[in-house]
């Protein structure tokens, strides 16, 4: 049975001595000491080891079933929910308004990713709450904040995305979702949804669904789009549940992960619906939420990844099988463990050099959600919404390969349930799809982000990139193996860029054929920003002795390995970018 325990000392590295928060100059971080982190954390560690975790391989076999319209999750998963619920977790980075703590949104985030570790099925319950809570913030009346907004923060009413349709997922003006108006202001929804997380479940008394669909005169595509709060049980007006709405689950989906959580059809009938926002403006307001939503994913696939790790660190450790070639390590055992042997040290390397680089990277990109949002940092924006498809798609399609990787270390018997590897794969192949396919993600940077107001984000990225390396190259111990790598592999960004910018408009296949591999080289030269960033800060704690040395030589140890055999990959990248479209596009698909 694989255990969790929560990475508290990297996470408060990242903090305070990477992203240095108190002195950060970002609303409310002033007041984020290393006592306050460390004992937030610590507690959501707790929670999520002996809490969450223990109920995840259970809630993997038993999944969820549907009784007579309602959904009965999995044993254990009530009183999870229910330690998630009492002690206040929700709402850490919500307003105090609304029954909130208000910390910034990176320690929701640092929480996030404890709890997705040790349980993400059930983590998901939660998680689509705080989107549709983020999207009722942001374009909700002040009426409709008070209606659902405190129980929804508090966990008492849950919520929901519903944008998907059997007939049209990424093309959403495909959408035949109606909403019909009604005198009395309200709209009658009739449709259907699928692929809806945590559509129907027993451990909230009202779901609070966010459904988009067309009204009338709003023309095609897209542009007749609007969103609508359409509640489980209609909301009286001293706030008690009334009946029962026209909205139903019809089915839950069998799926290859995440069998905890219940991804349901929904179908409307008629359902009572109300508009928030502006008419005709649902898709601004559902895209309001992306960066974070897209963030949540991304630390969704490291996070799986940093369990499955750390799991077969402990299963290497103790598995005996063959001898280290120069020399027994263990001569009084029948063999050696296979942590000794080269090969399982490097996929070791692998995953724990990937994770540690994508949880920096992660909590980076949340600090910029902070700078523009609680400071009103337009570059701070711009530069999140430049990244935001880099953490969605590098680090899930990145993340999914860790876990196979630590599947690989257990031989065998990863390939056996009881074992409980698998699940970490399972779960972790679903945030490569949703919230945007990694395709999908990779032509919005290409198509989109790259050359937005006139390429300035990627320019401010290259500069975040030099600065760095200017504020190091005088220490000689980290200039050739940290600050070269990241200097020759960021050359290869610029060149990629470079063919884009050059080809886009006159071969637009050229562009688009690349993509992915754009997406993947603009993730490893990201992580390798953080590696030299987390580098620089070890070494300065050793030489100040104000870090743990083992704990700092580590970082360091680890940053050199990313350099040397994970940062490479952008050559092969940039290669593949630069063959163009016609590899890609040479056959007629007839002839597939």
């Amino acid at each position: 049975m694989p255990a969790y325990r929560g990475p508290v000392a990297d996470m408060q590295f990242v903090l305070h001595d990477v992203l240095k928060v108190t002195g950060a100059g970002i609303p409310g971080y002033d007041g984020l000491d290393p006592s306050l982190t460390e004992a937030i954390l610590t507690e959501a560690a707790k929670l999520a080891s002996d809490v969450l975790a223990p109920v995840n391989a259970a809630g993997d076999r038993q999944g969820c079933r549907l009784e007579n319209g309602v959904v009965r999750t999995p044993d254990g998963y009530r009183a999870a929910f229910d330690a998630i619920k009492a002690g206040g977790w929700n709402g850490l980075d919500l307003p105090e308004a609304f029954g909130g703590q208000d910390l910034p949104y990176l320690m929701g985030t640092a929480v996030g990713e404890m709890f997705v570790s040790a349980n993400m099925a059930l983590n998901m319950y939660q998680g689509l709450t705080h989107g549709a809570i983020s999207a009722i913030l942001a374009h909700g009346s002040d009426a409709q904040k008070a209606t659902y907004l405190p129980k929804m923060v508090s966990l008492d009413w849950t919520g929901t995305m519903n944008l998907t349709e059997p007939h049209c997922g990424t093309d959403l003006g495909l959408m035949r979702t109606k909403a019909e108006p009604q005198g009395d202001g309200s709209y009658r929804i009739t449709g259907q949804k699928i692929f809806i997380s945590a559509g129907e479940h027993d451990m909230a008394a009202n779901i609070i669904h966010l459904v988009l669909a067309k009204a009338p005169g709003g023309g095609e595509g897209t542009k007749g789009i609007s969103l609508f709060i359409v509640p489980k049980f209609l909301v009286r007006e001293d706030g008690s549940l009334g009946a029962r709405n026209a909205v139903s689950c019809g089915k839950i989906e069998e799926k290859m992960g995440i069998h905890g959580n219940a991804t349901c059809v929904m179908n409307y009938d008629g359902a009572t619906g109300f508009l928030i926002g502006d008419l005709h403006k649902g898709m601004r307001a559902m895209f309001t939420m992306m960066n974070e939503a897209r963030l949540g994913v991304g630390l969704q696939g490291y996070a799986q990844a940093e369990a499955a790790y750390r799991n077969a660190v402990a299963y290497a450790r103790d598995r005996l099988q063959g001898r280290d070639v120069t020399g027994a390590k263990n001569p009084g055992g029948p063999a050696d463990p296979i942590i000794v042997h080269p090969d399982i040290r490097r996929s070791l390397m692998d995953q724990k050099s990937f994770v540690e680089g994508a949880r920096a990277f992660t909590f980076w990109g949340a600090s910029l959600i902070d700078a523009s949002h609680r400071g009103g940092d337009a570059k701070a924006e711009a530069m999140i919404s430049l990244l935001t498809p880099v953490i969605k798609g590098f680090l899930t399609d990145r993340g999914f390969d860790m876990c196979v990787a630590a599947q690989q270390v257990y031989g065998g018997h990863g390939y056996i349930e009881e074992w409980g590897m698998s699940q970490f794969a399972r779960d972790a192949r679903i945030a490569m799809i949703y919230e945007g396919a990694n395709g999908v993600q990779a032509l919005d940077l290409v198509g989109r982000k790259l050359g937005a107001d006139g390429g300035k984000a990627i320019m401010a990225f290259f500069d975040e990139v030099k600065g760095t390396i200017r504020a190091h190259e005088g220490d000689e111990r980290l200039k050739a193996a940290i600050l070269d790598p990241l200097k020759s592999a960021s050359k290869d960004l610029q060149a990629a860029a470079m063919v884009f910018l050059q080809q886009g408009a006159k071969n637009p296949n050229a562009a688009l054929a690349g993509s992915s591999d754009f997406l993947h080289l603009m993730g490893h030269v990201a992580l390798g920003l953080m590696w030299a960033r987390m580098a620089a800060a070890a070494q300065g704690a050793l030489d100040a002795g104000t870090g743990d040395v083992e704990f700092c030589k580590t970082k360091l140890a680890t940053a050199r390995y990313y350099m040397a055999r994970q940062l490479p990959a952008t050559r092969m990248h940039l290669a593949r970018i630069e063959s163009g479209a016609e590899p890609v596009m040479a056959l007629e698909a007839a002839r597939f």
